[in-house]
């Protein structure tokens, strides 16, 4: 059995090599005016500091993508909060990304059979983050691999890849921009 802090070793070094798979490989086309990130959650998440992120995220200068920090353990990224809402559902579901939407990456999504589910908007419960609640109600019939966000005319959407771990989570990112014409 691995030891609290080993597990927590394991968690950077994993979510280290997705960020790097990521800044190296990724289209930028993918990465949102906010930035991109990912994501990795020890087992048994309960709260922030058991989930790591990039802080300030993946973002796009020069025409490169490049992390904005060091992956850290309560970094206070949104993306943790997605990851520990999904947890809620699948405890095995311990990672998750966000990059930017595009009507085109659901279409590949779509030929690739990846399950993808749409946050509705109309149904968001008062008082409760409009993602929270739609990542929760996306989650309700069963995690996906892929929720998305069109956001406000289409415009500063999201799609957010769940799996188990950050590098699969990565690698199917990945697989997705090569895809994409």
């Amino acid at each position: 059995m691995k030891s609290p802090e080993q597990e927590r070793r394991e968690v950077i070094t994993r979510l280290t090599e997705a960020a790097d798979i990521l800044s190296e490989s990724m289209d930028v086309r993918f990465v949102p005016s906010s930035g991109a990130n990912i994501a990795y959650a020890i087992k048994g998440a309960r709260d922030g500091r058991d989930v790591a992120a990039v802080p300030g995220g993946l973002q796009v200068d020069g025409g490169r993508i490049h992390r904005s920090g060091t992956c850290a353990f309560d970094s206070g990224e949104e993306i943790v909060r997605t990851v520990l809402t999904v947890m809620k559902f699948d405890p095995a579901m311990r990672s998750a990304a966000v990059i930017a939407y595009r009507k085109e990456f659901l279409d590949v999504l779509a030929d690739m059979f990846i399950e993808c589910r749409e946050v509705d908007h109309t149904r968001s419960a008062p008082g409760t983050s409009a993602i929270d609640w739609g990542i929760a109600a996306s989650c309700s019939d069963g995690v996906p691999e892929v929720i998305y966000d069109k956001g406000i005319k289409e415009e500063h959407g999201m799609i957010y890849c769940i799996g188990e771990d950050a590098v699969k989570v990565a690698n199917n990112i990945i697989i997705l921009s090569h895809r994409i014409q």
